[in-house]
């Protein structure tokens, strides 16, 4: 073999190695991979059976209800379009409310009832999850108001606003 073909032999078996590594490493990306999703995709079909997902949404008002005698809560998620059924059996953050938003990650069961693992409470409220704001069309049940999207200023942002107003 001469010495122009075993470099052309090296080089092809680099760049096959480089290849097998690299597709091995993006099919273990694509297994640790949490989707998020909103009620209205999951009811439209756009997650696959026994997949680990995250959705997110509101609690709805009055769906709250725990098991006597258990952790087990059971309590609906919705984007007011659709809602989903959604069943916990650990302790529930100190936010947890409803109407509140919340993230769940879990899996459908068969029945079509969400089985989370974790339930996430925002932290105040006019937390939403990045990108949520072009998916919930309405917000605590009232029309979606551009105005609402903006945390009300504090006392201590006023008075700086209004020391830099004043002449």
């Amino acid at each position: 073999m001469t010495p122009r073909r075993r470099r052309l032999v090296l080089v092809l078996g680099i760049l096959a190695g480089v290849s097998v590594a690299g597709g091995l490493a993006l099919s273990a990306f694509r297994q640790d991979v949490t989707f998020y999703f909103v009620p209205t995709q999951v009811v439209d079909g756009k997650v696959r059976p026994g997949e680990e997902f995250r959705m997110g949404g509101l609690v709805a008002r009055g769906s709250v209800h725990r098991k006597p005698g258990s952790m087990e809560v059971r309590f609906t998620v919705t984007d007011m379009k659709h809602e989903v059924p959604v069943v916990y059996d650990k302790v529930l953050p100190d936010l947890f409310r409803e109407g509140a938003g919340v993230i769940v990650h879990g899996h459908m069961l068969a029945n079509g009832t969400f089985d989370a693992d974790e339930v996430l409470a925002k932290h105040d409220q006019y937390y939403r999850p990045p990108g949520i704001h072009g998916k919930l069309d309405i917000r605590h049940g009232e029309p979606r108001d551009p105005a609402l999207l903006q945390p009300p200023a504090t006392a201590s942002t006023t008075v700086a606003q209004s020391a830099v107003e004043q002449p």
